[in-house]
């Protein structure tokens, strides 16, 4: 069954925010639009000049300042589900002094981490006594340790991109440039159920030893190993993300023979995924592979990252991250070899 937005953001979620809120010694969060303001209330909020801002004090009730104009939006979210009094507030209030005052004193406070430098600074003004952090230090252990409902989120995400790479080769032809391919992915990838293209990689032969290309004029060739890299918000609020590599015909001989080599690594590394084991651990599992083959100057990023309500977000797969994996942690596994100037 798909899952559901009282699935995805339950009204428990709310108190167990405010618990980790005071046992990280913060006296409130504060949170404005972005993905930290949608994991706890469901609100996808517009990032306006406007405050819009969830304040979760420690001890008291939780509020939400919202420009009067966007309360219709608020009321009509997944947050009007959690008891919250909707502060609306008009042109000419300041939204920022209207915060404070209902919070009253408050000596450490816990910023939403994609907060405006405008916002932070605003409320800096107006709570001149109180230290700031970021909001993720404490909403990092929730986050990272996916309910149920939210790993079968991940998985029609998953599915649905997965849909897409199985269209790719009727769109890959050689002739075809990088930016018609890829328009045709990303309208494939909104009619899979996405809300939003978040990326689409589309790098043919050198282009691909660039692991962040975008898509270009460049054409496609025969022969050419094609590496496809797409992602998207889906309905849901979780993210998809999957790389893909392809070959228009056949590939060069020494690109088959690495290619295999990364195969293995990647195959190494989810043999090493288990509970209490490193995350840094799993990147070595990866890496060694590659340096053993003689590549491993050519892996020049992290093994993975952690995907929910963010493409990126934590737990980091990458050498110094010593943190034990947990069950309800998800994370991507992908190694890369990247030579410059050839194929990636």
């Amino acid at each position: 069954m798909p899952v559901t937005s009282s699935d995805l953001y339950p009204v428990s979620r709310l108190a167990a925010v405010r618990e980790a809120t005071a046992k990280a010694g913060l006296d409130a969060l504060l949170l404005t639009p972005g993905p930290d303001l949608r994991y706890v209330s469901g609100y996808e909020a517009k990032p306006l000049e406007r405050l819009t801002c969830l304040v979760v004090p420690a001890a008291g009730e939780a509020f939400m300042m919202v420009p009067r104009l966007e309360l219709p939006a608020a009321q009509a979210s997944p947050a009007s589900r959690l008891g919250l009094d909707f502060v609306a507030w008009d042109e000419t209030d300041d939204p920022y002094a209207i915060a404070a005052g209902r919070l009253g004193k408050v000596a450490k406070v816990g910023l939403a981490d994609r907060m405006w430098a405008m916002s932070s600074l605003r409320f800096r003004d107006a709570l001149p006594d109180a230290e700031q952090v970021l909001a993720g230090s404490v909403l990092r252990e929730l986050r990272m340790r996916k309910s149920a409902v939210e790993v079968a989120a991940l998985r029609e995400a998953g599915a649905a991109i997965d849909s897409v790479h199985r269209r790719v080769p009727e769109f890959l032809r050689a002739g075809r440039t990088e930016r018609e391919v890829g328009r045709d992915i990303a309208e494939a990838i909104l009619a899979a159920g996405h809300e939003t293209v978040d990326f689409v990689i589309v790098a043919a032969g050198p282009n691909g030893a660039s692991p962040h290309h975008d898509v270009s004029d460049r054409v496609i060739q025969a022969g050419e190993p094609v590496v496809v890299d797409i992602g998207g918000q889906f309905h849901s609020g979780y993210c998809s993300d999957s790389t893909r590599t392809y070959s228009v015909g056949e590939p060069p001989a020494d690109f088959a023979e690495y290619y295999e080599v990364l195969r293995r690594a990647q195959e190494a590394a989810c043999a090493a995924v288990r509970p209490g084991v490193s995350c840094e651990s799993i990147d070595a599992a990866a890496r060694e592979v590659i340096a053993d083959a003689g590549y491993g100057d050519h892996f020049i990023h992290r093994t993975g990252h952690g995907i929910g309500i963010e493409t990126h977000e934590e737990p980091y797969i990458v050498a110094g991250n010593g943190e034990p994996l947990e069950a309800g942690f998800a994370f991507s596994v992908e190694p890369g070899i990247y030579l410059p100037g050839r194929h990636g």
